[in-house]
């Protein structure tokens, strides 16, 4: 056996594809590599090329696999999904579909048009149906699929001053677990995964706009959100990544329509 065959034969992923959204940068870049790691082949997928470039560099290749990119707006679900399936042609099958897009703007919801609904429905919930729609057939002709959705505790408890975000969160969730029902008899699980306060730009942004708004410091912001984390830290992107690492993986075979929490025991204050 060759050293990559050997690789093969001790990492969960190996031999399958791994399609992740929002792979430039944060959770969605720390689950790029930490799939690859675990030997899948990975497609980052997200809107900035040279952001799609750095992760392609970062992502190991234990197995010797090769990665991919995919740049595409999810502003455009039609777009979306047209991407997939000319993906799908030139690098086959996608075993494994990570969703995640970066939030909606804060605000509260009372204020907000419907126009910023709408385009929250588009990257959210049509982008995501846009993406299984194109892997579910190929997934069921493995007999091997993982679907795992990357979005926020407050589908659980609403976070005050994301109003759009709130609302879009929580209808991802019910999409997935009636997605769960309908594809477990095919082996393919849908989970979501809801992270809790973890290092990304788009909490810096969140705490810095809330910053303003009250008038106080960041440090003062920080200190007031890590009050709430029994833990007493944020998390880190790879601390998010493990978890769908897990999910993505053969171990996590009878898990499905779950709504994870990774937020060191925030939820559990009640």
């Amino acid at each position: 056996m060759t050293a990559a065959h050997d690789a093969a034969a001790s990492l969960p992923l190996a031999g399958k594809h791994a399609f992740v959204c929002g792979a430039t940068q944060g959770i969605g870049k720390a689950s790029a590599i930490a799939l690859a790691a675990a030997g899948a082949t990975v497609t980052a997928c997200g809107r900035n090329d040279q952001g799609l470039v750095r992760t392609l560099e970062a992502m190991p290749r234990p197995c010797g696999q090769k990665h991919w990119t995919v740049e595409v707006d999810f502003a455009s679900a039609k777009d979306v999904g047209f991407a997939a399936e000319t993906h799908l042609r030139s690098a086959g099958t996608v075993h494994v579909l990570v969703n995640n897009t970066g939030g909606p703007a804060a605000g509260s919801a009372i204020e907000a048009g419907a126009d910023d609904f709408r385009r929250a429905f588009e990257m959210h919930v049509l982008a995501n149906q846009a993406l299984v729609q194109a892997f579910a057939p190929g997934m069921r002709e493995a007999r091997y699929g993982r679907i795992v959705n990357i979005a926020s505790t407050s589908i659980v408890t609403p976070i005050r001053g994301l109003g759009v975000s709130n609302t879009i969160r929580a209808a991802v969730a019910n999409w997935a677990r009636t997605l769960a029902v309908e594809l477990a008899p095919y082996g393919i699980t849908v989970n979501t995964v809801m992270p809790g306060f973890t290092r990304t730009a788009r909490l810096e942004a969140l705490f810095e706009g809330r910053a303003r708004r009250a008038g106080m410091t960041l440090p003062e912001v920080e200190s007031d959100a890590m009050r709430s984390v029994p833990m007493g830290r944020f998390a880190a992107p790879e601390e998010i990544a493990a978890v769908v690492s897990f999910l993505a993986s053969p171990a996590a075979s009878y898990v499905t329509g779950v709504n994870m929490p990774v937020d060191g025991g925030r939820l559990a204050l009640g």
